[in-house]
């Protein structure tokens, strides 16, 4: 390039200096946007990026100059992004770990965290190594051969899971893919899994970049304030309502918002649920909490819910949960008022469209509500239905004699010996429904739970990258058999890198939330239990199959005690807690033992005709309740 000083360099090795140079910045705190890779190396990325970082660690950027990215191994491409986005969410998105995969099986093998990182809105760099972009033998080893493209790999599977993706064919093309995906992975309306695909001969090819592309530069994040014709719409929709409700969600979370949502939801009176990503958000005790919403919410929140005349959503998505299938919200003439900074979700359920940062949005929605409080009578109602609800939860929470304990129980000792800056961490299965009913978090980031994707497996690896973003916190894992037998191999990670984590499992023989759905739908939990296989019956209906989770991770490394009931449980626990390296603490519970009483309702089809008996039953209530669903026009 003439005139314009520049370094040559390989195109791993530039992005490697590249992304050690960015940062990120909002409300005048500045942190290293990348602040390291994850990978698993094979023949797509070992001679690029990991040369690159080696080079990296070992040699800086050949000049004398350090380049700080340092590399952690994972043990499953999956694992390592759900580290990544547990991580991101931890820090409330204004930090993004990369991960880099080998061709083929090791690059796909990141869709489904791709998927979850996407669909839960959390900042993730994907660089899968890709097949040679100069095609000198056809095909190669781990290609997908597509007779209608030359082109297509299998890192396309990536492109509807990513908010932003990218192939590098050419290394000066790498310039404004990398810009590029800087720039989503810092813009909360839009962040996301972000690709780039690398083929592996592009990766070590040599080209001369300008020495800008490797200046410090700081993205800075905004906090955009809402239109004021719009704020003045809402607050004539909130001003008119006798029972309003507030609907609490992650981008209450993520904006650190949680302050001003509690001066709001004192100053108006208006009762405050919340979803799984924005629990905390406002404690459980506080005076207007009413606890989670939706088809697995507390009977205080549904119930107002359904009274609602006007709902003010901040930072949620209304998810199916959330809206219980569109059947939350009863009221004929029930009003939204959205505040997101995301559009399509401002716009959801024909709202009022408060477009801006939740935290900007609180305070001049704060200044327009000025001396207007809701009904007092309303907030008397919302108070009363909340300690109705606490002393329900807390006979679900007491222990209960003989068998094996009831999870809700396991969750009412974790609970108490927890302290407020604990993270709990879970995704899938019953323990989400159990945890948002019964769950008393007092600090926005206490409670760890990824129900945007409901991923089984994502819950250990998650741990992992929650301990990461937080050495100040211990951080529990709470996991059931089947997620920990999907994806526990980041426990040896966890030793590796001396991260300190405990981990629960319960052992119940099966999938619990998957036996109860199935039983609901007249299924008679087919396939639900880890079982042998019969000989009477043909079915996988015999007897329990010895698996022994305590010893397998002992094997990865970890600690492990047993306990056998809710007393060694807690001391368990108190032992983990004090512990200097990740330790699991396992205990049997019972997988038909009765969850908290359910208000809410989850729209699974039924089987429209059937030979069982269970299945017409079934079908016969799912036609009644369907008949709540309406859309909110």
């Amino acid at each position: 390039m003439t005139g314009v000083a520049t370094v040559r360099l390989t195109a791993a090795q530039a992005l490697v200096r590249f992304l050690a140079a960015q940062y990120s910045e909002r409300d005048g705190e500045e942190q290293r946007l990348v602040p390291g890779v994850w990978g698993i190396f094979g023949h797509g990325n070992t001679a690029g990026l990991g040369q690159a970082l080696l080079q990296a660690a070992t040699c800086g950027d050949g000049a004398g100059g350090p380049v700080d990215l340092p590399f952690l191994q994972a043990r499953n491409e999956q694992a390592m992004v759900h580290a990544a986005a547990a991580f991101a969410k931890m820090r409330d998105r204004l930090q993004a770990y990369a991960c880099t995969a080998s061709t083929g099986p090791g690059s796909t093998n990141m869709v489904t965290g791709a998927a979850l990182a996407t669909t839960n809105r959390l900042p993730v760099l994907l660089l899968p190594g890709d097949m040679f972009a100069a095609r000198p033998a056809d095909p190669v080893l781990q290609q997908l051969e597509d007779a209608r493209a030359g082109d297509a790999t299998v890192n396309d599977a990536l492109r509807p899971v990513s908010k932003y993706w990218d192939r590098i064919t050419r290394p000066e093309q790498l310039v404004p893919a990398a810009m590029a995906a800087m720039r989503v992975l810092t813009d909360p309306a839009e962040t996301g899994a972000v690709t780039l695909c690398l083929p592996q001969d592009v990766q070590a090819e040599a080209y001369d970049w300008p020495e800008a592309f490797f200046r410090r530069r700081v993205w800075h994040i905004d906090r955009p304030r809402p239109d004021t014709a719009a704020l003045a719409r809402a607050a004539e929709v909130l001003r008119a309502a006798r029972r309003p409700l507030i609907v609490a969600g992650g981008g209450a979370v993520y904006s650190r918002a949680t302050g001003e949502l509690r001066a709001f939801a004192e100053e108006t009176g208006i009762p405050v649920a919340d979803t799984h990503a924005g629990k905390g958000a406002v404690p459980w005790d506080h005076p207007c909490a009413v606890g989670g919403i939706g088809a697995t919410g507390t009977a205080a929140a549904n119930a107002l819910a359904r009274e609602a005349d006007a709902v003010l959503g901040v930072g949620t998505r209304y998810s199916d949960f959330t809206t219980a299938s569109r059947t939350a919200f009863a009221d004929p003439g029930v009003a939204f008022v959205n505040l997101n900074i995301a559009r399509p979700d401002a716009a959801k359920h024909a709202a009022v469209q408060l477009v801006a940062d939740a935290r900007a949005g609180l305070q001049e929605l704060r200044r327009e509500l000025r001396g207007w409080e809701a009904d007092p009578a309303h907030r008397e109602r919302a108070r009363a239905l909340a300690a109705e609800w606490a002393r329900t939860a807390d006979a679900c929470r007491a222990a209960r004699t003989g068998g094996p304990p009831a999870q809700t129980a396991v969750l009412g000792v974790l609970n108490d010996v927890l302290d407020d800056r604990d993270v709990l961490v879970n995704a899938a299965g019953s323990l989400p429904g159990d945890l948002q009913m019964l769950w008393r978090a007092r600090d926005p980031k206490a409670y760890h739970v990824e129900y945007a994707y409901s991923c089984m497996g994502y819950e250990i690896a998650a741990g992992l990258g929650a301990k990461m973003a937080a050495p100040d916190r211990e951080v529990v894992v709470l996991v059931g058999d089947g997620s920990y037998l999907m994806l526990a191999q980041e426990i040896s990670t966890m030793v590796a890198e001396g991260v300190k984590a405990v981990i629960v499992v319960l052992q119940n023989h099966g999938y619990a939330s998957i036996g109860s759905l199935s039983e609901k739908v007249g299924a008679q939990r087919f396939g639900t239990a880890h079982r042998y296989r019969s000989a009477r019956t043909g079915l996988l209906d015999g007897g329990t199959l010895p698996v022994d989770l305590a010893a397998n991770a002992a094997s990865l490394g970890a600690r492990a005690i047993r306990a056998r009931d809710l007393g060694e449980l807690r001391a368990g626990i108190e032992r983990a807690k004090a512990a200097d390296t990740v330790t699991v603490v396992h205990i049997e519970t019972d997988p038909e033992a009765p969850g908290p009483p359910s208000s809410g309702w989850w729209d699974v089809p039924v089987s429209e005709v059937s030979e069982l008996e269970s299945t017409r039953e079934a079908r016969r209530a799912y036609t009644e309740q369907r008949r709540a669903r309406r859309h909110h026009l």
